[in-house]
């Protein structure tokens, strides 16, 4: 393959004029009173975590909705919702107490009957994390009305990762009980109990929160305002954290090549902290449904026309390491003996001559069909890459594009063959990583499930028992062996363990407190 093509990619599109982030003549950067602007892209579908738990909507919506608990950076649970718990011996009965004077953003108080229809009934029907952890309980009761109990049907050691923001947002119970969820007129004007309540969302422009005047914790937030100012072009994002227009970006926000030099900045702060909870795992999915991704060989020969070490160093610019199966290297119980598919375009071709995958005059063997997540250039890099290394092989790739919205319902409904997608290991494996592969969480229409439509009773088992598992050990027997099963048959082709820059002007302090980084509250965030 020719990688100097694909480095013309990175080459392009770096002189801009400065943004005009103004809006009414007030521009969108630290407002007299204590505001922030932070960078956004892509535009979320929606704002609602209980829908939607896309990234783009996490960064925004977490600001607005909370959950019991989140975890500091070594992943020891802390308060949020719940001011204290309790754990049974027999690691069965988990028992939370609420903060006593939270409220909803419209006045009405949070209860313990709101975590029960959340947990027992709306995250059931709708968040794909949220079903397999907590179709664990037996039973899930409000003892009075800031206690809640929860009894599982056997222990997993895991649940008590089960409350962060994104895996278990707290949604109103006065609000959503009997209705059509995906259908509240709430969801056009959010309601949590965060440090932050929604003001406005002017389409293809900005969101605006504005301070919680009745947040629980006393004395936040800080910070008056956040502006999320959405900027569809990564070099104008680079520029407005250069000239201070913006004050914050995260995840991908900042193109990888720009990173150093923008952390060089005096006014810049530059960290890789506060990804921790997340580990985020990057992949290229294929629909196993579908001639030839459902033949083994073939994947195989798209591994090995793969070059990880390529894409950690041209696409990802050292803020990624090379992947070698399901599990990551920052998450427990990582297996590092695993077999290895090394980049060979000779051996891939060996494979699809086997397979009777002639050339034709034209020298491709066949068409297929990649669908680019639609999320900023780092993922359209990816698709081109994707698209130059199967020509290798003789695999000719059409790139398809959509917006956000329309990517998540193309691969949550299974009309795709290839494309990208990035999970995160939240924790533990049980939470995040078994819900890729496990056959239960086939669920068509919902994303971030079983989407490739893996399917392997083994598997199933492993999972299953790794999860209950009291000893460490014998978790660690189960996960080495559902690693070393899911790397022989490659349901998808895994390519990088990401490593993401947090940028933030430096007179911002305790912004990225725990292991959700920019993905936390910011109840504690303030102007130096």
């Amino acid at each position: 393959m020719k990688r100097r093509d694909f480095n013309k990619l990175l080459l392009t599109g770096m002189a801009i004029p400065s943004l005009g982030l103004m809006r009414d003549g007030m521009a969108y950067a630290q407002t007299a009173n204590g505001g922030l602007t932070s960078l956004l892209a892509p535009e979320p579908p929606m704002l609602v975590l209980s829908l939607n738990q896309q990234q783009p909507t996490i960064v925004v919506g977490s600001k607005m909705f909370e959950s019991l608990l989140d975890y500091d950076f070594d992943l020891t649970p802390r308060p949020q919702l719940a001011a204290s718990w309790e754990i049974s011996e027999d690691g069965r009965t988990y028992t939370f107490h609420l903060v006593k004077n939270a409220k909803w953003h419209d006045g009405v108080p949070f209860t313990a009957h709101d975590v029960v229809f959340n947990c027992s009934v709306m995250l059931m029907e709708l968040h794909p994390r949220a079903r397999t952890i907590f179709e664990r309980c037996e039973s899930i009761a409000a003892t009075d009305d800031h206690t809640v109990v929860f009894k599982l049907k056997e222990p997993f050691a895991p649940f008590i990762y089960a409350f962060e923001a994104d895996s278990a947002p707290m949604a109103p119970k006065h609000i959503y009980e009997g209705t059509d969820y995906k259908n509240n007129p709430a969801n056009e004007h959010p309601i949590g109990t965060g440090p932050f309540m929604f003001k406005e969302w002017a389409r293809g422009s900005h969101i605006h929160l504005i301070a919680n005047p009745d947040y629980y914790l006393e004395g936040k937030p800080s910070l008056t305002e956040i502006f999320f100012r959405i900027v569809p072009d990564a070099a104008s994002r680079s520029v407005a954290l250069e000239t201070g227009e913006a004050q914050l970006a995260g995840w991908n926000d900042v193109e990888n090549f720009d990173v150093q030099r923008l952390a060089a900045l005096p006014h810049l702060e530059f960290t890789t902290k506060g990804y921790e909870f997340a580990s985020p795992l990057l992949w290229y999915e294929v629909n196993l449904r579908k001639a030839p991704f459902n033949d083994l060989r073939f994947r195989k020969a798209m591994m090995h026309l793969l070059d990880k070490n390529f894409i950690v160093e041209r696409i990802m610019f050292g803020l990624a390491a090379p992947a070698t199966g399901p599990i990551a290297s920052t998450t427990k119980f990582f297996e590092p003996n695993l077999p290895r598919y090394d980049f060979d375009v000779e051996k891939a071709n060996a494979i699809l001559d086997e397979m009777g995958l002639k050339k034709g005059a034209n020298g491709n063997r066949m068409t297929i069909r990649f669908l680019v997540v639609p999320a900023g250039e780092m993922w359209t890099r990816f698709a081109e890459y994707f698209r130059q290394a199967m020509a290798a092989g003789g695999i000719e790739v059409v790139l398809e594009t959509t917006d956000i919205a329309g990517w998540g319902q193309s691969i949550a409904n299974w009309e795709y063959e290839v494309s990208n997608n990035m999970l995160y290991q939240l924790a533990d494996p049980a939470i995040g990583v078994a819900r890729s592969y496990i056959s239960s969480n086939i669920r068509k229409g919902i994303l971030f499930t079983n989407t490739e439509g893996y399917e392997n009773a083994e598997v199933d088992r492993l999972f299953a028992e790794a999860a209950v598992q009291t000893s460490e050990a014998a978790r660690q027997e189960r996960y080495s062996a559902v690693q070393r099963i899911l790397v022989e048959e490659l349901p998808v082709l895994w390519m990088t363990e990401q490593r993401y820059a947090t940028l933030h002007d430096k007179r911002i302090v305790d912004l990225v407190v725990n292991a959700s980084g920019v993905n936390s509250n910011f109840a504690h965030a303030r102007y130096a």
